[in-house]
């Protein structure tokens, strides 16, 4: 990994830096309507950081966010164990080639470890050749199909039963 370049695990009072993270994201993916345009207020982005059940990191060079990752505690009910998703994964493109992103991903590694977690996991898209190719080198890959199911506007109107 580069060695000005240094992993850090987000906690309630880094707000600033995952609003920084969000924007790596939305200019590597080239979707700051989803990342940037909308994002909601610090106090919820402190809640969000406090969960258990949520993990970002960041990769910080000269105390600039050059890339990062956000994944989510999965509990399973089959068995004592979790599972980690890696939801998001990006490095800045002036940053990238350098194993940064292999070092997010161990470091996710070991916080999986000292949970328990008996897999880490990950989507990415077939047209999405680095993170395949990246993907590949660390793990076993399988063809799935992923569905968004979007819940009706209003749950009420179609049948559903408030809880």
């Amino acid at each position: 990994m580069s060695e000005d370049a240094l992993i850090h695990r987000l906690g309630a009072g880094d707000a600033l830096l995952l609003r920084a993270l969000m924007a790596c994201f939305a200019d590597a993916f080239q979707d700051p309507q989803h990342y940037v345009e909308a994002l909601p207020s610090d106090a919820y982005l402190a809640d969000l950081l406090a969960r258990d059940g949520f993990v970002a990191l960041v990769a910080l060079a000269a105390e600039q966010v050059v890339g990062g990752l956000t994944a989510y505690y999965l509990p399973k009910p089959e068995r004592a164990q979790s599972e980690l998703y890696l939801y998001d994964l990006a490095v800045v493109e002036n940053h990238r080639r350098r194993g940064i992103a292999t070092a997010l991903i161990a470091a996710l590694h070991r916080i999986a470890a000292a949970r328990q977690a008996g897999v880490v996991y990950v989507q990415a898209d077939p047209e999405d050749e680095a993170a395949v190719a990246l993907y590949t080198k660390l793990g076993t890959g399988r063809d799935v199909l992923h569905f968004d199911l979007m819940p009706p506007a209003d749950p009420l109107a179609s049948g559903g039963a408030a809880g």
